[in-house]
């Protein structure tokens, strides 16, 4: 939440730092479990299969304890929070609030297998009585309420559904999203050539297939089936002609010559379909890169890691910013410039190429963010994030307004020599030491 523009509901941007191994994806991947388990807990978890989770593995009391999910929101102009408690059996606790007029309205409360609902919920209540009869032990309630359509808790549940996209490392190695994405609207696509070719990447524009893997291979399928349909028929009037007995010989005729008519076309039908399925697999990627004046294609795996990640990325951040949705993004900096970074970072800055308020949510290690040049917009003091990790293992997430830091601070040279912790505990002398102690060990 904002700390010092009170207008806005919510930042565009949080950004989280952290040495490595300090837990930052682990934050991440919490989140991801809320939204699985959200869309999923009722639907496809295994009725006897208990809760799917990973507790702290460095502390073997902690598969003992429950785990707490909490997340704040705002959808629609509504403040919600909603939460949870599993163990490795069910689920202990569930909640969810709304705060209309800022102020907190129950909408359900959960303690096991009790449900008990606000006392503004009355229009709804039996149906909500009614589908807490159906509550599985391990099965969220709003999972269950959003799959049952209850529109009372349908924007909670669409969020997690729809609204939320997180994006790892591997964002370059999807090619055939990408080219879904292209495929999408000749909008999407083109601002999306524009946003390759204006990285500086040597790009001139994108070459894509317009045929999917799945749709040609739905295609085929369904014109063999045709046809053998076909086929079936005209070996059944021959089978009729010149039969003696047979029904009235020229009918048999007309119908044969039909029907050899509706082989051909099937057919034909089916060479066409299983010609573009086989071009589309000859001609390897889905999307190749046009380098230079003569338009060059170039194969993904002949383009640069940074390339690849700045493809992939594309398409979930613009869609994101068309649907004001969350995008988290684990290790954003990861083959990419930090100026490309800060790019994007500008994207959910500015209201003219963010106007339905997505946000942008990130792990990194790039600390020029925090302090970028002269005339660049850096990240606010209420979007920056740590994490820590103790001597236990655990992790601490904590924000960079605990600290009361001063607008003309220098927040990447303090971050960096440790004022505000989240870095690297590693000494020179150490390294030194080690490289000794390993040489002096050889025979």
């Amino acid at each position: 939440m904002p700390s010092y523009d009170k207008e806005q509901q919510v930042v565009p941007v949080a950004a989280v730092y952290g040495a490595n191994a300090s837990g930052k994806s682990n934050l991440i991947d919490g989140l991801r479990f809320m939204a699985s388990a959200v869309r999923d807990s009722f639907a496809r978890w295994d009725a006897d299969g208990g809760v799917p989770r990973k507790p702290f593995r460095l502390d073997p009391s902690a598969r003992n304890e429950p785990s707490t999910f909490v997340v704040e929101l705002v959808v629609e102009d509504v403040r919600y929070t909603y939460g949870f408690i599993v163990d490795d059996t069910r689920v202990l606790e569930e909640w969810l609030y709304s705060y209309p007029e800022k102020r907190r309205r129950i909408l359900f409360e959960r303690e096991r297998d009790d449900m008990k609902f606000g006392t503004t919920v009355h229009g709804v209540q039996a149906r909500l009585e009614a589908l807490s009869s159906l509550l599985r032990p391990n099965a969220l309630f709003l999972s269950l309420a959003g799959q049952s359509k209850l529109e009372l808790l349908l924007p909670v549940y669409r969020w997690f559904g729809r609204h939320v996209s997180f994006l790892g490392q591997d964002a370059g190695s999807e090619p055939e999203r990408v080219a879904s994405f292209l495929r999408s609207g000749k909008g999407r696509a083109g601002r999306m050539v524009e946003l390759l070719r204006v990285a500086d990447l040597g790009i001139s524009g994108v070459e894509f297939s317009d045929d999917s893997p799945e749709v040609l291979e739905t295609s085929v399928r369904e014109s063999v089936a045709r046809l053998a349909v076909a086929d079936a028929n005209v070996k059944r009037l021959e089978s009729l002609d010149g039969l003696a007995g047979s029904p009235d010989q020229r009918e048999v005729e007309g119908a044969l010559v039909d029907a050899l008519q509706v082989r051909n076309s099937a057919f034909e039908r089916y060479v066409e379909a299983r010609s573009r399925a086989e071009a589309l697999v000859r001609k390897g990627d889905p999307v190749k890169l046009l380098h230079g004046a003569a338009n060059e294609p170039f194969a993904l795996e002949d383009e640069s890691a940074g390339t690849r990640s700045w493809l992939g990325m594309l398409p979930v951040v613009l869609t994101a910013l068309d649907s004001g949705a969350t995008l988290v993004v684990d290790e954003i900096d990861t083959s990419l410039h930090p100026v490309l970074v800060l790019r994007l970072v500008k994207l959910f800055h500015d209201k003219q190429t963010n106007p339905a308020g997505a946000q942008l949510v990130f792990t990194t290690h790039d600390a020029t963010l925090l302090h970028p040049p002269l005339a660049e917009d850096p990240l606010a003091r209420d979007e920056i994030w740590f994490v820590e990790k103790d001597r236990s293992g655990s992790s601490t997430l904590y924000p960079l307004t605990d600290f009361k830091p001063r607008a003309e601070d220098n927040l990447e040279r303090r971050y960096l020599s440790g004022k505000y912790g989240a870095v690297p505990n590693v000494l020179e002398e150490d390294f030194i030491a080690a490289m000794r102690s390993g040489t002096d060990g050889e025979a």
